[in-house]
């Protein structure tokens, strides 16, 4: 069962800046400084424009990204689960049929969306869409349909990995999730509401939201929040940006109702894309194990352990086996880079855990007593 959690109440302000000149008077038409000030109200006023921006075109990214993204009908046999949609973060397929006290009697089938992985027919999905089917059917963009068969699923993740028979397939440019900001303009591309091929704009809202919507001690959760418009359907479909490139998986949706109700949140591709290939390769997600417990620092915490930065995560406890077992971390140390990134919270560092493999080695920068520390783990799976 997914955790319930409050209703969002969001507001926005705009304001508006306006600069005013001041040219100051002068008594005598024979100042020294009139001729100055002239020209310099001149030079303003024939300073050349900046230059317009181009309006931003997704038409391209739209035309490029499309053809990638397929619909997943998941046909199963099982009973319907009840009233899920009251949860506001929940996940976003879609069900067809009511509950009902007959409900060993009702087949269930859910529908979602999926991304095409390579030319040769791997694709991927969030496992929710395709959790207990017993058969699976994949339409492409072009209407041809494929039975498709599971080849790998991580939970705890949400991602899973099918194959369809069938060659010469469209793809996606996979991006560096990791070097999109704030306010970049995305797509959100699926088959909500039964729909198909329907793409929607907004902008990245938020990184790194960790939502605790994942079962389990190993979930990863570090999504990329948007405010593009996606429905029931739109589950495993493409988040891109405007080259149309692949920026992540679309999961979840912030809700009351279960439909749209402003923001939305999908895994990173560098996740994405690091699960996949292992699942193709070894048939499992080969998860790092870092063997540590860990809490955020705040500013209280960071008072606590006299120290001058508010945001980091705290080492509570080495644990005796995993990568930081015989290593000099400690108890207390504030973990402020790994791999070179800023970790500022607990999904920076599962984001960068969750794209290295074992036998990789990870270079941790830690604040202990206020003095930063190097240090070097070598990674190993759990």
């Amino acid at each position: 069962m997914l955790k319930q959690f409050p209703s969002l109440v969001l507001a926005a302000a705009l304001g508006s800046c306006i600069t005013l000149v001041f040219q100051s008077g002068f008594s005598t038409s024979d100042s020294p400084h009139r001729g100055k000030a002239i020209r310099a109200v001149h030079s303003l006023r024939n300073a050349s424009p900046p230059a317009p921006r181009a309006d931003i075109d997704f038409r391209e990214a739209a035309r490029r990204a499309t053809p990638a993204v397929v619909h997943i009908a998941a046909h199963s046999g099982a009973p319907q689960t009840l009233n899920e949609g009251r949860n506001p973060f929940r996940f976003f397929y879609e069900e067809e049929g009511f509950p009902s006290p007959f409900q060993d009697l009702i087949p269930r089938e859910g529908t979602g969306s999926g991304v095409l992985y390579t030319s040769d027919g791997y694709l991927v999905t969030n496992y929710h869409v395709i959790a207990d089917a017993d058969r699976i059917s994949v339409t492409l963009s072009d209407n041809r349909q494929y039975n498709a068969r599971v080849i790998g699923t991580d939970p705890a993740t949400d991602l899973a990995v099918l194959k369809i028979e069938a060659r010469g397939l469209p793809t996606l440019s996979i991006a560096d999730a990791r070097r999109a900001e704030v306010g970049d303009w995305v797509l959100a591309i699926g088959n909500p509401l039964e729909l198909n091929s329907t793409v929607t704009a907004g902008i990245i809202s938020a990184r790194g939201r960790n939502l605790d919507l994942l079962p389990g001690e190993g979930a990863i959760e570090s999504f990329i929040q948007t405010d593009a418009a996606v429905n029931p359907g739109n589950s495993g479909g493409a988040l891109v940006n405007t080259r149309g490139e692949l920026l992540g998986i679309n999961t979840a949706i912030a809700s009351q109702t279960g439909w749209y109700a402003g923001y939305s949140f999908a895994i990173p591709a560098n996740i994405v894309q690091r699960i996949a290939e292992d699942i193709i390769q070894f048939g499992t997600f080969r998860r790092v194990f870092l063997g540590i417990d860990v809490s955020e620092l705040d500013a209280a915490y960071a008072r606590e352990l006299g120290l001058d930065v508010a945001q980091g995560v705290v080492v509570e406890r080495v644990l005796s086996s995993g990568s930081a077992a015989g290593s000099d971390l400690q108890a207390k140390d504030v973990i402020v880079e790994a791999g070179g990134r800023a970790v500022r919270a607990v999904p920076d560092l599962q984001e960068v855990v969750a794209t290295a493999a074992p036998g990789e080695k990870l270079e941790l920068r830690v604040l202990r007593n206020g003095t930063p520390i190097d240090i070097l783990l070598q990674l190993k799976a759990r």
